[in-house]
């Protein structure tokens, strides 16, 4: 569909010709206006009794991690505790396990919360 199209001059001096003729009239209105009604404040809805606000979460402090190499066995137990830097004793362990049982065992990182 198409759309007429809008000349804004002739709107506009539409609207200069109303407001011309319509000064002295609209003019006497305003002053009576504001001399009957002066602003007017919005009113404040008062607060419902026994509504509290929501009460901020705090935020949860996260805990410091510390990382280790654990050594663990085909249903996911863990047999043994390494430092991280020990990787190569934690290996070595795995290897006397599999030679030993001769069942599955692995080297896994493991994350533990560092209690102060």
């Amino acid at each position: 569909m198409a759309r007429k199209v809008v000349n804004r001059k002739e709107l506009r001096a539409q609207a200069d010709a109303a407001e011309a003729r319509g000064k002295t009239k609209s003019a006497s209105k305003e002053k009576a206006t504001k001399e009957k009604a002066p602003k007017e404040k919005k009113a404040k809805e008062p607060k419902k009794v026994g509504e509290k606000k929501p009460a901020r979460k705090k935020a949860a402090k996260e805990a410091r991690m510390k990382a280790y190499w654990g050594v663990f066995n085909s249903g996911m137990k863990r047999l043994a505790l390494f430092e991280y830097a020990d990787k190569k004793a934690a290996d070595k362990k795995v290897q006397e396990l599999i030679g030993s049982s001769r069942a599955h065992h692995f080297v896994q990182l493991v994350k533990e919360a560092i209690s102060e």
